[in-house]
């Protein structure tokens, strides 16, 4: 009894790291919301940017 439960833990373990690798993460990557604050100030001070050259011109 002992060996086949642990004959069995090992194919099923084997099985769930195939299994895993197959399925990859679809979820993006987390982004902070400090980071995420930096990239929209980023954002705006280029459209900033892009006004003043209009209006220079």
């Amino acid at each position: 009894m002992n060996r086949k439960k642990k004959i069995n833990e090992t194919l099923k373990a084997k099985q769930k790291k195939a299994n895993a690798k197959l399925h990859r993460k679809n979820k993006p990557r987390y982004i902070s919301k400090a980071e995420r604050a930096k990239i929209a100030a980023q954002e705006n001070q280029q459209e900033a940017n892009k006004s003043d050259s209009q209006k220079a011109e």
